[in-house]
């Protein structure tokens, strides 16, 4: 057996390094992201010891993007999609048009060419799929009318750089500065009618190919795509559904990357969001997110393979520009952009903080660029120093976002007292006012339980809470749970559980209980720990699906976990026993197939 393994070794390499650095990155209350970063350094040429292959990690990164892209087409509809068209489309445009703009001026002042320019500016314009996505799915954001403005305005980016990869080898050829094969589906027109189509043929070439491949997507892939995962899910094999995923991800990524020359991140979107209409796509998601998460460490490995560090002494103050264009050029811009629109102030600071990086499609760009001889090295070492340094100040630019929102709501409430305008007007423009999207209040219930998750288990638990006239309050993320709960008068609280302000705003110091109802348990060992710490006497009840994960539960302070499977197997052990030992039946009320808890509390069961 030759031992020469690149591709082992890159993978070992990449995700052990990336554990450790990510590991320690954590202890110090830094996001792990930074951790993998330099990791990535730490294996690429430019520092000493073991180096990678450079050429493996990034197209094992691509199958992280593939990944992750699909994981968010499956919690994105169509219908989705459509609704923030408005905003999304203008935003992203307007926002690429001003970036490049002040990318083009530092290249035209550092004396590069007109076409290298551009390719810079154009490279600083896109946002970093992985890191916005890793960024909203922290936050519980991805469902939220952000997260949606968020991915619609990735998406347009998308599409404009597919758009620029096929043009700027073009311009390259015709400016003279460069030289490249042309779009292969108008040469081959070209050359069939001896007509020279030229830039403005390239790009409508480009457009009907991206549109061919949006209708088979929407009219034949709707039907086609959830048929194969209902006839897979029939066999009865997790082995084979889980590998079905996978084929349609990468396979409808890579097939429309190959025959419609769309990027491979878009093509797995759209397979996502075509599977999204089938009731399996949330097992789908599921099976898909360990090699999600796996493969997207790698692409922040790859990414700082890259990074020279030695750049920072030798450039430092264009580093500075650059950066000054990522952070705060097209931060600033898509925040003007979405508050024109008339949005919230919190999604204007959501989509700023989120679009302030950048990332792979720059690394194409760049590498693009150089490839024509339209930019120079010098170009492509500060569009890398840029997604680094970008990327690890990501959450610091979240973090002061949220900083500044309260201070910002202060001042326009000052503005509206201030104004002599009579009451009748200040409440009339009070009115007015666009209301904040998730704003969130303190609860001013007492002696209450607080219910986390409103899915198949929570509503469950919800509804009874509800008939017995319990107080109680819900902690969701979803913002169509949240409407549904709002609608039928229950208290909830818009956010994440484990973050400790949201668990502060549900008073869990005057709560007399707690019931964990989210899947996760991970983030239910979190929540359960810190609602011990802050009230030691509060009941904690807690769901999980494995004997492992009550002992862990129980460890983080929970007073009750109840096994999934194992009260499955208790009343389908009590149902039978109706029959073979004519015990007495449950009073259910729902037919004779369905066991439904009765009044009167059944006995405790170890």
């Amino acid at each position: 057996m030759p031992h020469d393994t690149p591709l082992i070794s890159t993978i070992v390499g990449g995700i052990v390094l990336a554990f450790i650095f990510g590991a320690f990155a954590h202890r110090l209350r830094m996001p792990p992201l930074v951790g993998y970063l330099i990791a990535g350094v730490l294996v690429g040429p430019h520092t000493p010891g073991y180096v990678a292959d450079q050429n493996l990690a990034p197209e094992l990164a691509e199958i992280g993007v593939i990944l992750l892209m699909f994981g968010v087409g499956l919690h994105f509809s169509l219908k989705d999609l459509l609704s923030v068209r408005g905003i999304a489309v203008p935003g992203a445009i307007v926002q690429i048009a001003f970036a490049t703009l002040l990318g083009w001026g530092l290249g035209a002042f550092m004396g590069w060419s007109t076409g290298g320019s551009l390719v810079f500016g154009l490279a600083l314009s896109v946002a970093s799929t992985v890191v916005l996505l890793k960024a909203l799915q922290e936050r519980r954001l991805v469902e939220t009318e952000r997260g949606r403005i968020a991915v619609g305005w990735l998406i347009v980016e998308d599409l404009a750089m597919v758009l620029a990869l096929v043009l700027i080898p073009a311009a390259a050829s015709i400016g003279g500065e460069g030289h490249a094969p042309v779009e292969p589906l108008s040469a081959a027109l070209s050359s069939l009618v001896d007509l020279d189509l030229g830039i403005g043929g390239m790009i409508a070439m480009t457009l009907v190919k991206v549109a061919l491949f949006v209708a088979l997507m929407l009219v034949f892939g709707r039907k086609l795509i959830p048929w194969t995962m209902h006839r897979i899910a029939h066999t009865g094999s997790r082995e084979l559904f889980r590998l079905g995923v996978l084929a349609i991800a990468l396979g409808v990524a890579f097939g429309a990357a190959k025959l419609f020359g769309v990027s491979l991140a878009l093509g797995a979107f759209f397979a996502g969001m075509v599977l999204a209409e089938s009731e399996l796509s949330h097992r789908a998601a599921q099976e898909s997110l360990p090699l999600r998460d796996a493969f997207a460490v790698l692409f922040f490995v790859s990414v700082g393979m890259l990074f020279d560090p030695n750049i920072l002494i030798d450039k430092p103050l264009p580093i500075l520009a650059t950066i000054f264009i990522i952070v705060i050029g097209k931060s600033v811009a898509a925040f003007l952009i979405v508050l024109a629109f008339k949005k919230p102030l919190g999604t204007a600071l959501t989509i700023s903080a989120s679009l302030g990086q950048i990332g792979e499609f720059s690394f194409i760009l760049a590498a693009l660029g150089v490839e024509l001889g339209l930019l120079p090295e010098e170009g492509r070492d500060l569009i890398l120093a840029g997604a680094i340094i970008s990327i690890i100040l990501n959450p610091l630019l979240f973090f002061l976002c949220d900083r500044v929102r309260p201070l910002l709501d202060g001042a326009k409430r000052e503005d509206v007292v201030a104004d002599p305008a009579p009451a009748e007007d200040a409440i009339a423009a009070q009115e007015e006012m666009p209301p904040e999207d998730d704003e969130a209040h303190p609860t001013a219930l007492s002696g209450h339980a607080i219910l986390v998750g409103y899915g198949r288990v929570g509503s469950i638990v919800g509804q009874n809470l509800k008939s017995s006239a319990t107080p109680f309050l819900v902690i969701e993320d979803s913002d169509k749970r949240i409407g549904e709960l709002k609608a039928q008068g229950i208290e909830t609280l818009s956010g994440n559980a484990v973050m400790r302000e949201t668990l502060d705003l549900a008073n869990l110091s005057g709560a007399r209980s707690i019931a964990i109802a989210i899947p996760n348990a991970f983030e239910a060992c979190r929540i359960a720990e810190q609602a011990r710490s802050v009230n030691p006497s509060i009941l904690i009840v807690a769901r999980a699906h494995s004997d492992a994960e009550v002992d862990e539960l129980k460890q983080y302070g929970a007073d009750t976990v109840i096994m999934g499977e194992r009260e499955i197997a208790l009343g389908m052990v009590d149902r039978l026993a109706q029959v073979h030992h004519e015990s007495v039946p449950y009073e259910d009320g729902h037919g004779p197939d369905t066991i439904m808890p009765t009044d009167d509390p059944p006995p405790e069961r170890e």
